[in-house]
């Protein structure tokens, strides 16, 4: 076990507790549901919402929206294991599957990864759009005020490009695993940025995690998975996954919900020798 912490906190992590909400209490059951946003489109996006349920409606309440998004080859339900959990925790989860980059795709593309960020801002203002729409089942349940960015791999460079100059302050939060930095990126509003990483990471060294982590003007903390790769912890089961659930759930329920005892847990989550690392630092 180790937590390193530039500003130890006793409470709020960063000092900036977002306005209280009542987190949920409960585990929600997890309905999953498919659209194509801008279907005719030369950019269409298929997107998985998962999102909490009651019987066979969604359950009452508004909950905040996390945009995740998937890596190189990859795609958004290969990725359930952590989004069904989020969601079963009072969120709803879209995860978009990209153009280009997704498994399968016709004319795959490494590049292409930095038109992600503008595609995921089209998901967001879709979500947005979709919170009026008088008679769908998702109206009125979207906090669309209170959102988050997250993704794996190339998809946590897809996060980190979506915290560029002039974001809407509509996006609080990023969650980047196994990522890194975008040109850009880090700008404008500041928002609480977590980071994810597992040391022995060679797809995406741990040093760019580490040097995006230092770019953030905003509260940020490191969490770090000593000897492992690039995305084991991700799967349900695999050592380190329930300390990547844990600090990932509890850094959302405190910048979406303001919930100020998930921020107190957040150093919690190391708790195993040799599993997790935990760093923090305040916003500059």
């Amino acid at each position: 076990m180790a937590w390193v912490s530039g500003c130890a906190p006793t409470g709020d992590p960063a000092g900036q507790v977002p306005p209280t909400r009542r987190a949920p209490q409960l585990q929600y059951a997890v309905a999953v549901r498919t659209l194509v946003v801008d279907p005719g489109s030369a950019r269409p996006l298929p997107v998985t919402l998962w999102y909490p349920a009651q019987g066979s409606r969604v359950a009452d309440g508004r909950f905040p929206v996390v945009l995740y998004s998937h890596g190189l080859a990859s795609l958004p339900e290969l990725h359930s294991g952590l989004i069904a959990r989020w969601a079963a925790a009072g969120f709803v989860v879209a995860a978009p599957a990209y153009p280009h980059t997704r498994r399968g795709a016709a004319r795959f593309s490494r590049a292409d990864v930095r038109h992600q960020p503008a595609d995921g801002w089209r998901v967001i203002r879709h979500l947005v759009q979709l919170d009026r729409r008088r008679g769908d089942p998702l109206a009125g349940h979207l906090d669309v005020q209170r959102m988050a960015a997250a993704g794996h791999s190339a998809g946590g460079f897809t996060t980190a490009g979506m915290f560029t100059s002039g974001h809407p302050a509509r996006l609080r939060a990023g969650i980047v695993i196994a990522g890194g930095g975008m040109a850009g990126s880090f700008a404008g509003p500041s928002a609480p940025m977590l980071f994810v990483h597992g040391t022995a990471d060679s797809v995406v060294p741990l040093n760019v995690g580490r040097a995006a982590y230092h770019r953030t003007p905003g509260p940020a903390f490191f969490f770090s998975l000593p000897g492992q790769g690039h995305g084991e912890y991700l799967i349900p089961g695999r050592p380190g996954f329930a300390q990547v659930l844990g600090v990932t759930t509890d850094f959302l329920r405190w910048t979406l919900y303001g919930d100020p005892e998930a921020a107190r847990r957040l150093p919690t989550h190391t708790l195993l020798p040799d599993i997790t690392t935990f760093e923090s630092r305040p916003a500059r």
